[in-house]
């Protein structure tokens, strides 16, 4: 699942069910976009709704390959060219870039999701995130489309 197919700016929908009841939607755009360190920058911009209003919302990831020295991260990278993996924008690693389910413990929270990517390009791909713990319990679902 090399992230270098994702580069260029796709249109987002995310949408946020927590299990009080409350909901959330997300739209926006998210821009990959190489660097010249080798990395992979994921930006997004958008606007979260609710019932009551809105807000500007904004994010910044990076795709690494494993093994290329994210600072302060849970788990040390693998060896080199085994794969890539999600930072923060600090350098804080996230989880494994990769089909299928991936785990990630934020505090006492758990993150528990998987990216559904096709296997050859596509118009399309999705991400989506069951947070549970003594912080937060929601599910996260996002659809990535091309422009």
């Amino acid at each position: 699942m090399d992230p270098l197919r994702l580069v260029g700016t796709w249109d987002f929908r995310r949408e946020i069910e927590h299990a009080d009841g409350a909901a959330y939607t997300a739209d926006g755009e998210a821009v990959f976009s190489p660097e010249e360190d080798g990395r992979v920058r994921w930006a997004e911009h958008g606007t979260l709704r609710w019932a009551g209003g809105s807000t500007p919302v904004s994010r910044t990831l990076f795709l690494v390959r494993d093994g290329s020295g994210s600072s302060g991260g849970d788990k040390p990278a693998a060896g080199p060219g085994t794969g890539w993996r999600v930072t923060f924008e600090d350098g804080r690693d996230f989880h494994p870039w990769t089909a299928g389910a991936v785990e990630h413990l934020c505090g006492r929270d758990l993150y528990e999701g998987g990216v559904a990517l096709p296997a050859r390009p596509a118009s399309s791909w999705e991400l989506t995130w069951h947070v549970t713990g003594p912080e937060k319990d929601y599910l996260l679902h996002t659809r990535y489309t091309a422009r």
